[in-house]
C-alpha cells in the first residue's frame, strides 16, 4: 500500500513547512524550497530532518 493522497496532502517539510511532493520513483517525499528527500520506509514517510538527503534540483 503506497502513502494516501489525504497524508500527502497535509504532510510538510519539518525544516521549511514547505508541502512536500513524492518523488518519481515513490521512494521518498521531496521539499521543492530546500530539496530534501525525506523517504518513505514500508509505506510510512520518515520526517526527520537527520534521515534526509539533499538532492539537486
Amino acid at each position: 500500500m503506497a502513502v494516501s493522497q489525504e497524508l500527502l496532502d497535509i504532510l510538510a517539510c519539518p525544516l521549511d513547512k514547505t508541502p512536500v511532493k513524492l518523488t518519481p520513483d515513490q521512494q521518498g517525499l521531496k521539499c521543492p524550497k530546500c530539496h530534501r528527500v525525506y523517504p518513505i520506509r514500508g509505506d510510512i514517510p520518515v520526517m526527520l530532518v537527520d534521515e534526509a538527503r539533499i538532492e539537486a534540483e
